[in-house]
């Protein structure tokens, strides 16, 4: 007897069922229970997964928010990618497979995120505090910061200041006390100790062009060309800018010459600003085997001198040891790096060489204002990195504005701390540039 008899509707009387019929029945019955149950779990997972693809989705945005760079003060605002709609069924219901397709990654550069104001309850002490710091009155800040974090509510701002002025001062178990704090109320990885005081301290008179080296696509021989000029500018820069995050592959080649340049570099004490070299020692990494050995083991060793410039210690032995049983030698020691810095790659209309300011802009500019007009003549855009720059009074920053408010230059400045970016705000230089306070 078939399934569909079984429901069959009639008139007639059922005739008598044979014990064969009914153990059938039995059968189709629990098979048909089994496959009830096997749909519901089915269902109930991609429930569950359309839950999590959700939570991830709104995680992603939060994420965008708040630990991306922030985009410049003054800039438009940007309009923010739909929110994912969810789909229904024709019933109404959702449609838990298409939901379960929305693919959860996110990503926008700086400047294309929303404009990030400061909340208006928050913003008179943000100001106060702008000042008090500038005029070199840090304790009293660091109180009012402190008092002011109960009112700040969803607003960081407070606490990203408080953070800067903990790095910069140096106090490591305040901002570790602060992390805690900070990770409890907001529920998220704190901002991480960078400790920018030490480098400004490393040459803390120095300010000028950041010879600056933005390597793409292959790392092949090719990029001898840039490497000639590197070292050439490190003749009269202390410090000097390499990029990574547009290379796409490397070979071998090219590896051997970066990795001499960047030995000779290390070897004259040159101060070095890594971007992107997670991302170079990935590629690299994913193009070597352990036993396998290759015309060079170049690759090999710029993997191994990029860990130790980015200080990775842990990473450098397991990948010593590799090559080690790779290449049948003894493993190389790991020596602590001399002055690296690492920065977040950042999209910019031009790529001149970027002007670094110094740890402390305090009263005149004096010389320094005759070489930012030299730069203004190099290039149409005018990057200044601010990455050491710790403070600048309220007289200096009104003579800087006035002084690049007659350039008629497109001007940036980039890796602001928090505490300078309120100054500047409050200021006025939205008008005239593009404020990119630091990445916490």
């Amino acid at each position: 007897m078939g399934l569909f008899s079984i429901f069959k509707k009639t008139d007639a009387a059922p005739a008598p069922q044979s014990s064969n019929d009914d153990d059938e029945a039995a059968r189709l019955a629990a098979n048909s229970e089994t496959e009830r149950q096997l749909q519901q779990a089915r269902q109930r997972e991609i429930a569950r997964a359309t839950a999590m693809k959700i939570d991830a989705i709104e995680s992603a945005m939060t994420f965008d928010i708040f630990n991306e760079p922030e985009p410049a003060w003054g800039s438009q605002r940007a309009a923010r990618p739909a929110r994912p709609k969810a789909a229904t069924h024709a019933d109404g219901g959702p449609d838990t497979q298409a939901l379960a397709d929305i693919p959860t990654t996110l990503l926008l550069r700086d400047d294309d995120l929303p404009q990030v104001a400061v909340a208006a309850e928050t913003a008179p002490v943000v100001e106060e505090i702008a000042i008090l710091y500038a005029n070199g009155q840090g304790a009293v800040a660091e109180q009012l910061l402190n008092a002011s974090l109960a009112e700040a509510a969803g607003d960081r701002t407070v606490w990203w200041m408080l953070f800067d002025l903990y790095q910069v001062s140096g106090q490591r178990d305040r901002f570790d006390n602060l992390s805690i704090d900070y990770a409890s109320t907001f529920e998220t990885s704190p901002p991480s100790w960078n400790a920018p005081a030490a480098l400004a301290a490393s040459s803390p008179d120095w300010a000028g062009l950041t010879p600056t080296e933005a390597f793409a696509g292959v790392l092949d021989p090719h990029i001898a060309e840039q490497l000639e000029r590197l070292r050439q500018s490190a003749a009269a820069s202390p410090v000097l800018r390499l990029e990574f995050s547009r290379v796409t592959a490397v070979e071998a080649d090219g590896c051997a010459l970066l990795l001499d340049t960047l030995r000779k570099l290390q070897a004259q004490q040159r101060e070095l600003i890594l971007v992107g070299a997670d991302g170079l020692a990935a590629l690299i990494r994913e193009g070597i085997a352990i036993g396998r050995r290759d015309d060079t083991e170049a690759p090999w060793l710029l993997l191994l001198e990029l860990l130790q410039l980015l200080n990775r210690e842990k990473q450098f032995e397991e990948i010593s040891m590799d090559y080690c049983v790779t290449f049948e030698v003894s493993p190389p020691s790991f020596t602590a790096p001399h002055k690296v810095a690492t920065a977040t790659a950042q999209h910019v209309s031009a790529s001149p060489d970027r002007f670094m300011l110094p740890p402390l802009l305090e009263g005149q500019l004096g010389p320094l204002l005759g070489q930012i007009q030299h730069y203004a003549g190099l290039y149409q855009t005018l990057v200044f990195d601010c990455s050491r720059l710790t403070r600048i009074d309220y007289a200096c920053a009104n003579q800087l504005h006035a002084s690049l408010a007659q350039l008629g230059k497109k001007i940036e400045f980039r890796d602001v701390n928090h505490l300078v970016t309120a100054l500047l705000r409050l200021l006025g230089y939205a008008d005239i540039a593009r404020i990119y306070p630091h990445k916490y």
